[in-house]
């Protein structure tokens, strides 16, 4: 069964690589859907995939990338979207 939640991540999260890292890690998770900048310095995923999927992926959030400082996450289920891949959101 798929599920989809929003994952808003905070912290020193931008101009650290953490949105291609992000994208990187949901596509060998087998995970779809989207991350992006938010204009307050957070950075938003939408992702779906298995509950172990996203279980991993927010794992994985709470570290982050290598020069990443996660300070926060927040998780919520939301209702299921359809993605045809990860991609990353540059608006």
């Amino acid at each position: 069964m798929l599920y989809t939640i929003s994952i808003t991540v905070s912290g020193k999260v931008q101009g650290v690589f953490f949105r291609q890292n992000t994208k990187e890690k949901a596509i060998a998770l087998g995970i779809t859907g989207s991350v992006q900048n938010l204009h307050d310095g957070n950075v938003h995923i939408t992702a779906t995939g298995t509950r172990e999927q996203l279980d991993e992926l927010t794992a994985w959030c709470r570290q982050g990338p290598r020069r990443a400082i996660v300070k926060n996450i927040i998780t919520k289920e939301i209702p299921v979207q359809s993605f045809n891949d990860f991609s990353i959101d540059r608006s």
